[in-house]
């Protein structure tokens, strides 16, 4: 049976309002959870997930990135200059021309920033991973190319028409799957954070794993009434996150989390007291074989 490893590496780090990502919990609850500022700001990781199969690198995310110019950075509070992703890549052999598959949860530029090459002056950033598939939402891809005025400051002018010159982009819809090697990839399609959001359940032949996008960006978000300010849909959000949580729990699915600073992944358990689902085992990292 072939085996698939599953590794969280981090891309460049921000630091973000913490009531904006808490948006309807208080201060006073969210503080219990994470680690804040005098400012209220709270550490912002990009955890992308490298599967590694028998014959293809597939990466889920790229983060932020390192494409922002020095006062760009700074208002985005982006922490690093250089392009960490890269070098976590680098550390298991790789390099970003080796990557097969770059599949997105999303077009946010927090989730889509790593596809381009650090700032330099004077100089348009270049498009990544050469060789690489693109899978991204069709309906999350439309909206990146004309974007609501709510959320047009998310999105990175040109990259959408940067993927697509490439004829290597692939539009999915929920429902839709992607078969790469002994890899299942089943699409979830969630419009609560941002209309066309993929979810992406990884079925492997030792387990399954759910790449959970920003329908739970970390660990405290498990708690199924807790959302984000940047949500659009915030009831909406809450009934999808229901949908995911309770599959997780039937298959004992591993979580990933694209945001969590502290904690990579987790396993859910029906909580007897509060009569929802809960995270059990926690992952601060994750380099596991399934």
């Amino acid at each position: 049976m072939q085996k698939t490893s599953f590794i969280v590496i981090r891309g460049n780090s921000m630091r973000l309002e913490g009531g904006c990502m808490f948006g309807n919990a208080p201060s006073t609850l969210w503080k219990k959870w994470v680690k804040a500022d005098e400012k209220e700001m709270i550490d912002i990781s990009s955890n992308c997930l490298l599967v590694r199969t028998e014959n293809h690198n597939i990466l889920f995310e790229t983060g932020c990135g390192a494409y922002l110019s020095p006062d760009m950075r700074e208002r985005f509070a982006v922490n690093e200059e250089t392009h960490l992703l890269l070098q976590a890549l680098e550390e298991q052999g790789l390099s970003d021309s080796g990557i097969s598959h770059v599949i997105l949860s999303h077009m946010h530029f927090d989730h889509v920033g790593g596809l381009l090459s650090a700032w330099e002056p004077d100089r348009e950033s270049d498009l990544l991973f050469p060789h690489a598939l693109f899978v991204v939402g069709e309906e999350n891809f439309k909206r990146s190319k004309s974007p609501h005025m709510r959320d047009r400051a998310s999105f990175i002018p040109k990259l959408s028409d940067k993927l697509q010159s490439t004829g290597r982009l692939v539009l999915k819809r929920g429902g839709d799957r992607l078969e790469v090697d002994s890899l299942v990839i089943e699409f979830f399609q969630s419009d609560g954070h941002t209309p066309g959001m993929l979810v992406s359940r990884i079925q492997a032949p030792g387990g399954t794993v759910i790449f959970t996008g920003d329908l739970m960006p970390g660990l405290p978000w498990v708690n199924l009434p807790i959302t984000m300010g940047y949500d659009r849909f915030a009831e909406k959000l809450v009934d999808e996150k229901k949908q995911i949580l309770d599959r997780a729990l039937a298959e004992d699915a591993l979580l990933v989390f694209p945001h969590d600073a502290v904690h990579a992944a987790a396993r859910v358990e029906l909580d007897p007291v509060k009569k929802r689902v809960m995270p059990s085992k926690i992952f601060k990292t994750l380099n596991i074989t399934l």
